[in-house]
């Protein structure tokens, strides 16, 4: 179930708390190991994050939060809660997806469901979510921001337009897996767009919003829909 890549992270997270003494291997151990993992290190890179700098930022957070064992005592680091619930978050992923292993990717992307943890404030410094890792993973690539014509305005509205082809199935999807919608408020940004036309989906920052249209608009593609998403200026 889980793949060799990560039992070698995993193994070296557990080697290094215990080589410092550490009382408890916590989810930044986790996502220090996974810096030196292959699959991890490719989606961090996509997304745009700075490893070194992560790295560094890390080793500090732990070498100052961490509890020591006490010299003269035996350690036995215990993973904490947030650690397990990391694993076996990325283990039930894997298992409902129907994929064979989890690998250091998947535990990196479960790394976002501890929202109170250091490790995502320190993830989300470098610009990386959930939403972009969760991209990469499946489709390969990560969509670039299209120019646009918006002069120097600081946040941008994502709007969906009518193309009267797209299944509302479809369309419910995406305003609840990219725009973070519950199942009424989809319904009713559906409505206003087969009603006016179009509907305001969010307001982001300029980059933020531009490179979440492109991912909206790579996924219509694979799935053979015309479904339409710009970026437009606040009004």
């Amino acid at each position: 179930m889980i793949a060799q890549e990560l039992e070698v992270s995993l193994h070296m997270a557990f080697v290094e708390a215990r080589q410092k003494r550490h009382e408890y291997i916590t989810v930044e151990h986790l996502l220090l190991a996974l810096l030196d993992n292959p699959t991890a290190v490719q989606v961090l890179r996509a997304c745009g994050a700075d490893i070194e700098q992560l790295r560094g930022t890390l080793t500090k957070h732990i070498s100052e939060q961490t509890p020591v064992t006490p010299v003269g005592r035996e350690v036995d680091t215990q993973p904490t809660l947030g650690f397990q619930r990391v694993i076996q978050r990325a283990i039930l992923h894997v298992q409902s997806s129907g994929k064979k292993q989890v690998t250091g990717a998947s535990a990196l992307v479960a790394i976002f469901g501890e929202k109170d943890a250091h490790a995502v404030y320190f993830l989300q410094q470098q610009g990386v979510s959930r939403l972009e890792a969760v991209k990469y993973l499946s489709h390969g690539v990560m969509p670039k921001a299209k120019p646009t014509n918006l002069g120097d305005v600081a946040e941008v509205q994502i709007v969906l337009h009518n193309d009267d082809s797209t299944p509302m199935v479809f369309l419910a999807s995406v305003l609840q897996d990219f725009f973070g919608m519950n199942k009424e408020d989809a319904a009713e940004t559906m409505l206003e767009i087969y009603r006016e036309g179009k509907a305001v989906c969010g307001l982001y920052s300029r980059a933020d919003g531009e490179a979440l249209v492109q991912q909206v608009l790579a996924h219509a593609k694979e799935n053979g829909h015309p479904l339409v998403c710009s970026v437009v200026a606040p009004k």
